[in-house]
């Protein structure tokens, strides 16, 4: 999958999980929020907006479109 696709599927609505380092992270939404979330320890990122998630997102201090030549989903 290339990056603009999983942020097109996910402002449609789709969930994605995906590791990074051997941590499992999720990208999800409600109707409170949209949220980067690191499973192992639940540590969870809210935003407003989709596009705002893919902006200030972090982990290790990078944008998901900075690690993802290193991301598997």
């Amino acid at each position: 999958m290339e990056y603009n696709e999983l942020v097109v599927r996910f402002e449609m609505g789709e969930e994605f999980q995906f590791s990074y380092k051997n941590d499992s992270y999720w990208i999800s939404q409600n109707e409170e929020g949209y949220f980067l979330t690191r499973e192992r320890d639940s540590f969870s990122q809210s935003f407003k907006s989709a596009r705002e998630l893919f902006v200030n997102g972090k982990i290790d201090d990078k944008t998901v479109l900075e690690l993802w030549d290193s991301i598997e989903i």
